[in-house]
């Protein structure tokens, strides 16, 4: 399903309340987005592509809090993929020198409203500055419960089944033992149940190699608002919208 309203004002859009919120049944558990269309925002207002990313990533506050306010337990965000080491050197490392700042200026207050923080992806190629933040972080919110955020940073849905294969081969796990729920525990996501809704922005339609094996029952919904401006009005459309959908998992609905 697609939703279109790249022009709405979404500063303006007011608190839903308790009832509005509860109107909406079933809401998914989990929620997983793709974070899309900074650059194309910043390019339709004359602004370089920085100026895109700044704007994308103070929206991440808002949306957070917005899935909590719903009652979703899950958030996985998709921030840095293991391919944007392709873009240009200077916008990588913007982005990287981003995600610090964003660490240790949005953790206390995420914190404080009970988000617990979680890293997806790999730690490795990262400065040894940010997998410490990273861990800090993850660290300092463990306990929270009111929702969980996963941050796909520097993630990729094949390295991540690779990386759980060669895991399972370490750990010496005989062939007659692999099975569906074996794989689930040695991926990054591994205690997060799989994404019952997959948001993406800006428009596209594709998966961007984002949570392969979690996604096969997962419902879609693609908007064409840029990420940025992606605020309370379309979280409630993407909601609205799953709880409509009649999901069979392979079979048929009972009449």
């Amino acid at each position: 399903m697609r939703a279109t309203r790249q022009d709405s004002k979404h500063a303006a859009a007011e608190p839903e309340s308790a009832a509005e919120r509860e109107a909406i049944f079933p809401l998914p558990v989990h929620v997983a987005i793709i974070m899309d269309g900074n650059g194309r925002w910043a390019v339709r207002r004359n602004l370089p592509r920085q100026a895109g990313h700044g704007a994308g990533t103070e929206n991440i506050r808002r949306i957070i809090e917005t899935f909590a306010e719903y009652g979703v337990k899950y958030l996985t965000l998709y921030a840095f993929s293991t391919e944007n080491w392709t873009r240009p050197a200077d916008e990588v490392q913007y982005l990287l020198n981003l995600v610090a700042e964003v660490i240790e200026t949005e953790t206390p207050q995420l914190h404080a409203n009970g988000a617990r923080l979680r890293h997806v992806g790999r730690l490795d190629a990262l400065s040894p500055e940010l997998q410490h933040a990273v861990r800090d972080a993850v660290e300092l919110t463990k306990n929270n419960e009111r929702i969980t955020v996963n941050l796909a940073f520097n993630y990729g849905g094949r390295a991540e089944i690779l990386d759980a294969i060669r895991a399972i081969i370490r750990d010496g796990r005989g062939a007659d033992e692999i099975n569906e729920e074996l794989v689930s525990d040695y991926l990054y996501t591994a205690g997060t149940p799989d994404p019952d809704l997959i948001i993406r922005t800006a428009g596209e339609m594709r998966l961007s190699n984002f949570l392969i094996w979690q996604a096969a029952y997962a419902e879609y919904y693609a908007s064409d608002v840029f990420w940025p401006d992606f605020g309370r009005d379309e979280v409630r459309e993407a909601l609205l919208a799953f709880s409509r959908r009649k999901r069979r998992f392979g079979g048929l609905i009972s009449r």
